[in-house]
């Protein structure tokens, strides 16, 4: 897809950040994090919504990944045209619009649950994810050219620190409220005339709706925040439309394998935490209730959210490429540990790739956008449609869980995350290193 026109080069970009290093930018970067906090709390959900609605609807794990499948299609969708918006209207305004977007999506899980009808869930989760890609598109290139760009990895591994803080509380918390009744067996729900049926599941659905409303109505007050806060302008990377290219997201192999890294990791990470509350009431793991795995699975995200508390300081003493491809090399490993044993070697292996995932999204981003400059807005719409990852990579997972079983099908995370390895290592390079090596 061909990208808008700009002029400013690379060089430009760099001889203007000088500029942007005097400013304090504590403030807005403290209320943009809000904003990581919000979707990475509502995402981290879906791990909750998966078992719930898989018990309500009686689906197979292929049908019920249908709920990632519509949440992160959403990116592939809408991605480009946010960007668009943002060339259009500038950072903090699309802040605002995925804002409200997001708060109809969560509003609409009233008529979802009420008519309890998978198909109206499924139609939630893509308004609600078309918001959430909003703010990712805005949010992301927006941190990482806040500052001074040697330490921008470092600042984004921060921000998303607080991304998953909220999804280490979301699966806790939506257990506690969602899964709070045990459900009928199958057995059991195929004794019931269709009349009690519908009912049983408007009864069991109606469980997700005050959890709803509380978020939506959290987005509209985020909402106005965002839209009474001075933002700072960052003009060296604005679009401004009439100006000429000299330059295209295309021609920056960093970028279009780092789309390629997003895909492989969102993908892995959504397809792991989808399966964790079904993994653990495995037998030959740990046979707990859905109300007890849901609590578990807070430790998957909280090891993010502590790596990338760590990663933040990390990140400014260890070049990005090589942290990231120890964190790929570990994520690799613990996932073929879980397959390979049983019990609780099996289930704290699997639960311990969180801490290595929690450096790998911001590297892979802010290394992607190297040296893109006024390109960033674009390059930041063609990672974030990456993130249809997570939609695609848990269908395929579900389709082989229901062959297979759930155990072995993780050998699905395991190649996304050797791809991240190569990226690490040699993708990532950007131009003035690549044709550097090249010529030397």
């Amino acid at each position: 897809m061909a990208s808008p026109e700009m002029t400013t080069s690379s060089s430009a970009i760099q001889n203007a950040s000088p500029v942007t290093i005097a400013e304090n930018y504590t403030r807005p970067l403290a209320i943009v994090t809000t904003l990581f906090f919000m979707w990475g709390f509502i995402t981290s959900l879906n791990d909750i919504l998966v078992p719930h609605l898989k018990s309500i609807f009686e689906l197979s794990y292929a049908r019920v990944m249908l709920i990632q499948f519509a949440f992160f299609s959403a990116y592939f969708l809408f991605s480009i045209p946010w960007s668009k918006i943002v060339n259009a209207i500038g950072y903090q305004k699309t802040m605002v619009a995925g804002l409200l977007s997001m708060a109809v999506g969560a509003f609409l899980f009233l008529p979802a649950a009420s008519f309890a009808s998978f198909p109206l869930f499924l139609g939630a989760l893509i308004v609600l994810a078309a918001g959430i890609t909003g703010l990712q598109v805005a949010a992301n290139p927006y941190v990482v050219v806040l500052g001074k760009p040697a330490t921008a990895s470092s600042r984004l591994d921060l921000t998303q620190a607080f991304n998953s803080l909220g999804t280490t509380i979301a699966p806790k918390l939506g257990g506690l409220l969602i899964l709070n009744a045990v459900p009928l067996a199958i057995e059991e729900l195929r004794q019931l005339s269709p009349q009690a049926l519908h009912l049983y599941r408007v009864q069991e659905a109606a469980s997700v709706k005050m959890p709803y409303i509380v978020i939506g109505v959290a987005l509209l007050l985020l909402a106005v925040l965002i839209a009474a806060s001075k933002l700072p302008k960052i003009q060296h990377v604005e679009y401004r439309p009439g100006e000429k290219v000299r330059d295209s997201v295309w021609r920056h192999p960093n970028l279009i394998f780092g789309a390629l890294g997003i895909f492989a990791y969102v993908g892995a990470e959504v397809s792991i935490g989808s399966f964790l509350v079904n993994y653990f009431g495995q037998a030959d793991i740990a046979g707990l209730s859905a109300k007890t795995a849901a609590g578990y699975v807070s430790f998957y995200w909280g090891g993010a959210m502590v790596g990338r508390f760590l990663g933040a300081a990390v990140l400014r003493r260890i070049k990005t490429g090589h942290l990231l491809a120890i964190c790929a090399l570990c994520t690799a490993a613990l996932v073929v540990i879980s397959m390979l044993t049983s019990g609780h070697v099996a289930m704290w292996s699997i639960l311990a790739v969180g801490f290595f995932n929690s450096i790998v999204f911001p590297s892979i981003f802010s290394l992607g956008v190297a040296e893109l400059g006024p390109l960033t807005g674009n390059a930041s719409g063609i990672l974030n449609m990456a993130i249809v990852g997570g939609a695609i990579l848990p269908l395929i997972q579900g389709a082989i869980a229901d062959h297979i079983g759930i155990h072995h099908a993780f050998f699905v995370p395991v190649i996304c995350y050797l791809y991240i390895l190569f990226y690490a290592l040699n993708g990532s390079k950007p131009n003035s290193e690549r044709y550097v090596s090249a010529y030397n």
